[in-house]
């Protein structure tokens, strides 16, 4: 009997639990079908005609298009650039014992533990001596970098509980170092590889402070930036802004369902041998 209530208490913990975090998701979704004077009227009733017209408003006449297709840009070339490099060191430090491993591997686990706004002072003053403020690539590399320390740690990880055997045995078939990583073990950590996306791609889609720094021209802006400018345009039309709200959310839930099952099994299997 304990034990049934104890399962029907967690049902009831959890279906609370994903009440409040689903509400605030309705609340945007109904609010950008409404006007300004609905929204004052009645803010939690539902819409009282369901039109698309807000959303083709700041799709069309906003520069949402340009903020959107940026946002798109960035942060794929980043998660490309990320991906690469962090799996290939991590490949490295979990099939290599050569010399200082733990060494880099602990600058690694630094770079995790020192927030990279602190060195936003010589950053600046790098992106400006190679000319790169106000362009994408400024964004593109800074992205990267910030995301290597975790992500060559949740990967190093992953690699870690592949056994060796698969790997001796392509080398005793000929296969070099670079097959092994290519045909074999990439195809093994592609949860680890949806977890270092998922991880990476929700902060990047949703930073203000870099694009802030960094990008100057309207053309150039990401989401985020541009929101700040569209709030100004349209600062009593609440309708609109939640319509691009839930523009900019989009991408991130359809990724999370795509990915959310290799997400949580890359997260428990990369835990289990460090």
């Amino acid at each position: 009997m304990s034990k049934k209530l104890s399962v029907l208490f967690n049902y009831i913990f959890f279906i609370i639990l994903a009440i409040i975090f689903v509400y605030p998701l309705y609340l945007m979704f109904i609010t950008s079908f409404k006007s300004t004077r609905e929204v004052f009227l009645d803010p939690f009733g539902l819409p009282n005609t369901w039109s698309l017209q807000p959303f083709l408003d700041v799709w069309n006449e906003a520069n949402f298009n340009i903020y959107f297709l940026n946002s798109v840009v960035i942060t794929a070339f980043s998660l490309i650039i990320l991906l690469i490099c962090a799996s290939l060191s991590a490949y490295a430090l979990a099939r290599f014992n050569f010399k200082f491993n733990n060494v880099v591997f602990l600058i690694f686990l630094a770079g995790i533990m020192i927030p990279i706004r602190l060195g936003i002072l010589p950053l600046f003053i790098l992106m400006r001596n190679l000319n790169l403020l106000d362009t994408r690539l400024s964004l593109i590399l800074t992205y990267s970098a910030s995301g290597m320390p975790m992500s060559v740690f949740l990967l190093t990880g992953f690699f870690k509980t592949i056994p060796r055997e698969l790997g001796d045995a392509a080398r005793v078939d000929g296969c070099n170092e670079f097959q092994i990583f290519y045909k074999i073990m990439l195809p093994l950590i592609r949860p680890a590889l949806a977890t270092v996306t998922l991880v990476n791609f929700v902060p990047w889609w949703n930073d203000f402070f870099f694009p802030l720094l960094f990008i100057r021209s309207d053309h150039l802006k990401t989401i985020p930036l541009g929101m700040t400018i569209f709030f100004g345009q349209y600062m009593t039309d609440w309708g609109h802004l939640f319509a691009g709200m839930v523009i900019a959310s989009i991408p991130m839930l359809v990724l999370y369902i795509i990915m959310s099952k290799q997400f949580i099994s890359g997260i428990t299997a990369g835990a289990v041998k460090g």
